[in-house]
C-alpha cells in the first residue's frame, strides 16, 4: 500500500471515529451531533498545568519522526545504550538518623536486600559528617553509587568521603565508583535550605574533575520548584536555567565546558500522572542536552538524573493509598529513564510511629515497590519501552517546548540568579499552585482518599500532625485541615460534625445524590446520617431531635425536586432545621421563595473547600 492509500485509509478511520464521538456525546447531552461541529473530539481534550492540550486519541496523524538511539544526542531515549538490562535502573535509597553504626546496618541490610545505590544524610540532624566512615563500612563503592545529602556541611562531607575512598583497599575498579557530593546551592536558595555558597561548591567541583573515581558535585534540585507547586514544565525550565548557572560559574572558574557539564546531576519528581512523568523525564534530557549542544559539548549533555517520587502528592489521611501513588510515579520514572529512582516510604508525610507501623516495614515497601516493577513486571529490561508511543512522543515534544520557552524566560530576564531575585520563578510556580489548589477545591483534581472517597472511620491524627508534611505543598493540606477541624470536634464532642440527609422519593432516585453528598461532606469531616426516604406527612421533629443537628440536605432529582423542595425545605425548617441545602442546581428550584427556597445548593463544581469550611462553622467544628 503506498503512503498516499494509508494516509487516506487513516483520514476515513479518524473521520468514523469522530462520527462515533458525535454520537455518544449527542447521546449524552441530548442535542443533535450536527449541533456538536465539526470537530467534536474536542471537547474530551483535557489541558495539563503547562496549557498542554492531551488529546482523547493519539494515530498516526501524530507520528513524529523516530528519535536517536539510546545513548545518542539528543539523549531523549535515554543517556546511555549500555545500561545493564537485568539490573535496570538504580534503586535508591535515602537513609537518615543521627546513629552511624545504627545507619549502616540500615544500608548493608537494604544493599542485601535488592537496593543498588546509597542516599545518604549527613551533618545537622543526620550522620555526624566525622563518622561517614562508620556509616559507609562494608559498602562496596565500586558496586553501589553513593550520594551525599549534607547541605551546609557539604566541604566537611566531601572532605570526609575523599578520606574513605583514599583509604579503601576493598575497591577493585576506582573508575567504577559513582559518588554524588550533592552540592546544591542555587536550588536550595529557592526553597530556603541551608546550602554550601556557589563558590565553595565551584571549587568542589574542581576537585572532584581530577578525580580517579566518578565524581559530580553539584546537584540542580528540581524537586525544589515541584514541592512548591510548580508544573513539570516551569520544574524543567528553572532546573535547566540553574544548570547552565552552575556550567558558566564553573567556566568561568577555569573549568573546561565538557568537563563542567560532567559535574551536574539533575534530580526531578516523579508523580502518579504516569504519562506526565514518562513524559517529563524524557523531555528534561532533551532540553539538557540542547543547551549542552549550544555550550559546544554536546556529547557531554546526558547528565544523570535521579527521581525522588513526589512528596506534594502523598497524603497523611488514608495514607495506604500513597502506596498506589508511590508505584505509578516509579513506573513513570524508570519507563521514562531515570538512572535511579528513590520511593519515599508511604507515610513520609507522617511523623514517625504514628500509623503504629515500624519504619522496616515502610522501608521495604517503598524498596519491593521498585524490585516488583524491575524483578516481576521486567520494566527494566527494554530502554525506553515507551519510544514508538503517539501519545508519550507527542507529550514529551510539547512538555520540553514548553519547558524550554520557560527556560528562555528566565535567561530573558539575567538567568537564574537574577530571575530568583526578582522573583520570576516564585511567582510563576505560585500562579500554577493556585491553578492547582483552585482545581483540588473545586475536586476536578482528585487526591483519592481525601477529596474523594474519603474514609471517615479511620483513627484520628494527633493535634499538630500537619506540620509534618509542610516543607512541600502537598495537595491534600487544604481537605485534611477540614479533618483536623473534625477530629478536634470528636475529641470533645465524642461524634463527628453531623449533617441530615433528606433523601425524596424512592432510592431508585436519591441514591445517586445522597451519595454525592455524603462523599462530599466526608471530605470535609462531617458524618451525613441518611435515614431513608423523607416521610412529609410525618413530624420530623424526633428525627432532626435523634441526628443532633442545625444542618440538612434535601437528595432527589431535579422533577422531584420541583415537586417537594419547598414541601420539605419548610417541613424541616419547622422541625429545627436552621440550614437546609440541596444537593444539586439552584435551577431545579428556580420557582421557591422565602423558606421554601434552600439556602445553598451542592454540586460536582462548587468551591468544596470554601463550602465545607463554611459547614463546619456552622455546625460549630
Amino acid at each position: 500500500m503506498s503512503l498516499a492509500a494509508e494516509a487516506e485509509d487513516a483520514a476515513r478511520a479518524y473521520a468514523q471515529w469522530q462520527d462515533a464521538v458525535a454520537g455518544v456525546l449527542a447521546k449524552s447531552r441530548r442535542v443533535d451531533p450536527a449541533e456538536l461541529g465539526p470537530e467534536p473530539q474536542r471537547l474530551l481534550e483535557t489541558t495539563t498545568y503547562d496549557d498542554v492540550t492531551v488529546a482523547p486519541l493519539y494515530g498516526v496523524r501524530d507520528e513524529r519522526d523516530e528519535a536517536p538511539l539510546p545513548g545518542e544526542f539528543p539523549f531523549v531515549r535515554g543517556g546511555s545504550s549500555t545500561r545493564d538490562v537485568n539490573t535496570g535502573w538504580l534503586v535508591d535509597v535515602r537513609f537518615t538518623g543521627t546513629d552511624a553504626a545504627s545507619v549502616n546496618e540500615r544500608i548493608l541490610d537494604a544493599l542485601n536486600n535488592g537496593v543498588s545505590s546509597v542516599w545518604l544524610g549527613l551533618g545537622a540532624g543526620a550522620v555526624p559528617v566525622d563518622a561517614l566512615d562508620t556509616a559507609l563500612n562494608g559498602v562496596l563503592l565500586d558496586l553501589a553509587p553513593v550520594r551525599l545529602d549534607a547541605g551546609a556541611d557539604a566541604v566537611a562531607a566531601t572532605t570526609a568521603v575523599y578520606s574513605v575512598l583514599d583509604n579503601r583497599t576493598d575497591v577493585e575498579d576506582r573508575a567504577a565508583v559513582r559518588i554524588f557530593l550533592g552540592a546544591a546551592p542555587l536550588t536550595s536558595e529557592f526553597s530556603e535550605r541551608p546550602d554550601v555558597s556557589l563558590a565553595e561548591a565551584v571549587e568542589l567541583a574542581r576537585a572532584a574533575a581530577d578525580r580517579t573515581e566518578a565524581v559530580r558535585a553539584l546537584t540542580v534540585d528540581g524537586t525544589a520548584f515541584h514541592n512548591a507547586g510548580s508544573s513539570d514544565a516551569e520544574e524543567l525550565g528553572a532546573a535547566i536555567a540553574a544548570g547552565l548557572d552552575y556550567v558558566r560559574a564553573l567556566v568561568d572558574a577555569g573549568v573546561p565546558v565538557a568537563a563542567a557539564l560532567g559535574q551536574l546531576e539533575f534530580r526531578l519528581a516523579a508523580t502518579d500522572d504516569q504519562f506526565q512523568t514518562i513524559a517529563k523525564f524524557r523531555a528534561g534530557r532533551q532540553v539538557w542536552a540542547r543547551v549542552a549542544q549550544v555550550a559546544g559539548a554536546p556529547e557531554a549533555g546526558n547528565a544523570p538524573q535521579h527521581a525522588v517520587t513526589s512528596a506534594a502528592m502523598m497524603a497523611q489521611r488514608d495514607p495506604w493509598v500513597n502506596m498506589l501513588r508511590t508505584t505509578l510515579a516509579a513506573f513513570g520514572a524508570g519507563v521514562g529513564g531515570a538512572d535511579a529512582v528513590t520511593v519515599l516510604p508511604f507515610d513520609s508525610a507522617l511523623p514517625a510511629g504514628v500509623l503504629e507501623v515500624s519504619e522496616a516495614f515502610s522501608a521495604r515497601i517503598a524498596r519491593n515497590t521498585q524490585l516488583l516493577l524491575l524483578e516481576e513486571s521486567n520494566l527494566g529490561r527494554v530502554l525506553d519501552p515507551a519510544a514508538g508511543s503517539w501519545y508519550v512522543e507527542e507529550l514529551t515534544a510539547q512538555i520540553a517546548e514548553k519547558a524550554w520557552g520557560f527556560f528562555q524566560e528566565i535567561e530573558a530576564a539575567g538567568g537564574y540568579r537574577a530571575a530568583l531575585e526578582s522573583g520570576l520563578i516564585a511567582e510563576r510556580v505560585a500562579q500554577t499552585r493556585g491553578r492547582r489548589e483552585s482545581d483540588i477545591a473545586h475536586r476536578k483534581f482528585s487526591v483519592t482518599g481525601v477529596n474523594e472517597f474519603p474514609n471517615l472511620a479511620e483513627k484520628p491524627l494527633p493535634v499538630g500532625v500537619a506540620e509534618a508534611g509542610a516543607s512541600a505543598a502537598r495537595y491534600a493540606a487544604p481537605f485534611e485541615a477540614l479533618r483536623d477541624r473534625s477530629d478536634t470536634y470528636l475529641a470533645s464532642h465524642g461524634a463527628r460534625p453531623r449533617v441530615l440527609l433528606a433523601p425524596l422519593g424512592p432510592i431508585a432516585e436519591h441514591n445517586v445524590r445522597a451519595t454525592f453528598a455524603a462523599n462530599l461532606l466526608a471530605a470535609g469531616g462531617i458524618e451525613a446520617v441518611n435515614p431513608g426516604p423523607l416521610d412529609l406527612d410525618a413530624d420530623l421533629s424526633s428525627l432532626v431531635g435523634d441526628t443532633g443537628t442545625s444542618v440538612a440536605v434535601l437528595c432527589g432529582t431535579d422533577t422531584r425536586y420541583g415537586e417537594q423542595a419547598g414541601t420539605a425545605t419548610a417541613a424541616l425548617r419547622a422541625a429545627g432545621i436552621t440550614t437546609v441545602l440541596l444537593a444539586g442546581p439552584e435551577k431545579a428550584v428556580k420557582d421557591a421563595q422565602g423558606d421554601d427556597r434552600p439556602d445553598g445548593f451542592l454540586t460536582a463544581r462548587i468551591d468544596a473547600v470554601a463550602a465545607l469550611t463554611d459547614l463546619l462553622n456552622t455546625l460549630g467544628a
